[in-house]
């Protein structure tokens, strides 16, 4: 059995066809545009099926938990956490989650005539490794743009402002090499503390253990532990909890994502118990903490 939608805590946006048509003589729009957006955590039993004359975009898929597949050209590809695929456009096409470990992700159609510039070279499995020049958080920011922007609207200068901004998110994929290193790294040499926190910012989407901290660090746990103390005064899994309730703040403030939907970007399965959790940690709950006036 399979399902095409309806996954806890998803969120997509399809530009109608309307604006779509109205665009369709728009240089700017001609160059490269999105017509879908969307992201589905834990897509337990996902699956899709096109037909050649259904493909009319290039479809982006970006893998961050979890597992899944997908078929082109009679060939059957495994696609894992950290990374994406670009499916091109007039192919026919399967994609689906593994039911067992249901992937989590991060999708777009997109067109236009530097489409297949930034698709081309993608049709297979495709690492976007954490590690400290990654700059995963940052690309995911940049698709949360996207995304908010088209949400709120679809005037003129929200559909310019995204195709500026899709610009930069192909490019931070076809130019993988060139978008980590293009911060400056020599001015900080990261300790093994630093390097964890960089860890748990760049998987703060996933499951996360002490087990996984030490393994990082290279570290036995309590070694770890005693360290990560020293500097920060918290255990790794309490300034992980901060951290986590700081992004919750990020998107109460600047989005108007769901509870359900905040849920999965920061690493709780259960609304409830992050609620409690957010509640203990800010004084109030997340409902009351959106209410707040700021700044």
């Amino acid at each position: 059995m399979a399902k095409k939608d309806g996954f806890k805590g998803e969120r997509e946006i399809i530009i109608p066809s309307s604006v779509i048509n109205g665009l369709s003589s728009d240089l700017f729009w001609k160059d490269l545009h999105i017509t879908h957006i969307g992201y589905y955590p834990q897509a337990y039993l996902h699956f899709r099926e096109r037909l050649k004359t259904e493909v009319l975009q290039f479809i982006l898929i970006y893998c961050t938990d979890g597992e899944g597949w997908f078929e082109l050209n009679g060939k059957r590809e495994v696609v894992g956490k950290h990374q994406f695929f670009i499916l091109p456009k007039g192919k026919e096409h399967k994609y689906g989650s593994n039911p067992r470990k249901p992937w989590t992700i991060y999708w777009m159609h997109f067109d236009g005539e530097k489409a297949a510039f930034f698709a081309d070279g993608f049709d297979h499995p495709t690492n976007i490794p954490p590690n400290i020049n990654s700059r995963i958080e940052e690309r995911l920011l940049i698709f949360e743009e996207i995304y908010t922007t088209l949400w709120k609207g679809f005037s003129t200068n929200n559909i310019y402002f995204s195709i500026t901004t899709l610009f930069y998110f192909l490019g931070s994929m076809k130019f993988l090499g060139e978008y980590s290193e293009s911060v400056d790294t020599n001015q900080k040499k990261l300790d093994v503390i630093d390097e964890v926190i960089h860890y748990m910012r760049e998987n703060i989407e996933q499951k996360l253990t002490l087990d996984d901290f030490a393994k990082e660090a290279k570290l036995s746990p309590s070694h770890l532990s005693q360290l990560f103390h020293k500097k920060t005064e918290y255990s790794p899994l309490r300034y992980l909890t901060h951290m986590r309730i700081q992004r919750a703040c990020h998107y109460l403030d600047f989005t108007d994502m769901k509870i359900n939907q905040i849920c999965p970007k920061i690493g709780y399965n259960d609304a409830f118990y992050f609620t409690r959790i957010f509640t203990k940690t800010m004084g109030m709950s997340p409902s009351e903490y959106r209410t707040q006036k700021k700044g």
